[in-house]
C-alpha cells in the first residue's frame, strides 16, 4: 500500500492514461479525485473504486473549474498530496499551417495552462501541509518529435521545461516535481495522433519503437505509482520517458 492515506487528484481521469493511474493509484491505498470533462466517465469510475473516491466534472482548460476541483478534494478529504496533471488534447496530425487558431488555443490550455492553474491552486495547500507531489502526463513528443505534430510537440517541450523549473523552485517546500513521457498508447488520442487510423498506421508508429508496441495505461499507471510515492522521495525534476526505447 505505497500510497496509503495519501490523497490524489488525477486530471483525464475517465479513460486512457488517466484511468489506469487513477486505478492503479486506489489499489495502493489513494483517494482519488477522479478529474475528467466526462462527467459520466468520471461518477462511473469514482463508483468502481469505492467510497475512497470522488468524481469532480472539470474543465482544466477553465481556471474556475480547476480551482472547484482542488476545492472539491480538500472538502472530501482534507488535504491534497498529489495532483496529475494529465488531461492532454492534440491537433490532428498534418501540415503545421492547417492548425487553426482555435485548435492552437485549445492544446496549450489543456497542455500548458492547465498546468499554471493546478499550480495556483495546489502549491499553497501543499506548503501549509509541509509537501506534496505534482506530477504531469507529458509525451516523447518534447523530447523527440514526429512531424505532423509541431503545435502539440511543443506544448509538451513546454511542459518539461516548467517541470524542471517548477521542481527548482519549489524542493525548499518539499514540493517535488516530475514528469512522465509515454510514448504513443492505445488510447482515444491516437487516432489524431496519427491522422487516421490504419492498421498500416498503426504498424508504422509501432515500428518506431524499439521494443515493439504502444504504451498501456498500466504502463504509465506504474511508472506514475512509483514517482510519487515515497520510495522517489529524492527524486524531482525528471522527466520520465516511458517508451520502450523511442527516444533513444
Amino acid at each position: 500500500m505505497r500510497l496509503k492515506d495519501k490523497v490524489a487528484i488525477v486530471t483525464g481521469a475517465a479513460a486512457g492514461f488517466g484511468e489506469g493511474i487513477a486505478r492503479r493509484f486506489a489499489e495502493e491505498g489513494a483517494k482519488v479525485v477522479v478529474a475528467d470533462l466526462n462527467a459520466r466517465g468520471a461518477a462511473e469510475l469514482a463508483e468502481e473504486i469505492g467510497n475512497d473516491a470522488i468524481a469532480v466534472t472539470t474543465d482544466v482548460s477553465q481556471r474556475a473549474d480547476v480551482e472547484q476541483m482542488v476545492h472539491a478534494a480538500k472538502s472530501a478529504f482534507d488535504r491534497v498530496d498529489i495532483v496529475v496533471n494529465n488531461a492532454g488534447f492534440t491537433h490532428r496530425n498534418g501540415d503545421l499551417l492547417s492548425v487553426d487558431e482555435a485548435t492552437f488555443d485549445l492544446v496549450t490550455a489543456v497542455n500548458m495552462k492547465a498546468i499554471y492553474y493546478s499550480t495556483l491552486a495546489v502549491v499553497p495547500i501543499m506548503q501549509g501541509q509541509g509537501g506534496g507531489v505534482i506530477l504531469t502526463t507529458a509525451s516523447t513528443a518534447g523530447l523527440r518529435p514526429r512531424p505532423g505534430l509541431t503545435w502539440y510537440n511543443a506544448s509538451k517541450g513546454w511542459a518539461i521545461t516548467a517541470t524542471k523549473s517548477m521542481a527548482v523552485e519549489l524542493a525548499a517546500h518539499n514540493i517535488r516535481v516530475n514528469c512522465l513521457c509515454p510514448v504513443a498508447g492505445d488510447t482515444a488520442m491516437l487516432e489524431r495522433f496519427m491522422g487516421s487510423d490504419t492498421p498500416e498506421l498503426r504498424e508504422k508508429f509501432r515500428a518506431s519503437v524499439p521494443m515493439g508496441r504502444l504504451s498501456t495505461p498500466l504502463d504509465i499507471a506504474n511508472a506514475a505509482l512509483w514517482l510519487v510515492s515515497d520510495e522517489a522521495a529524492f527524486i524531482t525534476g525528471v522527466a520520465l520517458e516511458v517508451d520502450g526505447g523511442r527516444c533513444i
